[in-house]
């Protein structure tokens, strides 16, 4: 899922290069922290979050098939 995340990210910024995801593996959650650089945040949040709401959404849908919980944090 990691790769996937990133595919979709790099396609919303104007920095792709500074796109660094760092994955979090527990037993049952796994957390996905993207970075993104500066002043790509607005990109990849989205208007009122709905872009960010559906890479979370379609984020829970994959994990969920593997019986697991996923989650996504977003920081510039």
């Amino acid at each position: 899922m990691k790769k996937w995340i990133e595919a979709i990210v790099r396609e919303l910024v104007d920095n792709p290069d500074e796109v660094k995801i760092t994955e979090v593996e527990g037993e049952r959650t796994t957390v996905f922290e993207l970075r993104v650089g500066s002043g790509d945040l607005g990109k990849v949040i989205g208007k009122r979050g709905k872009t960010a709401g559906a890479i979370r959404t379609l984020l829970s849908a994959a994990s969920a098939k593997k019986g697991k919980r996923a989650m996504l944090e977003i920081l510039e």
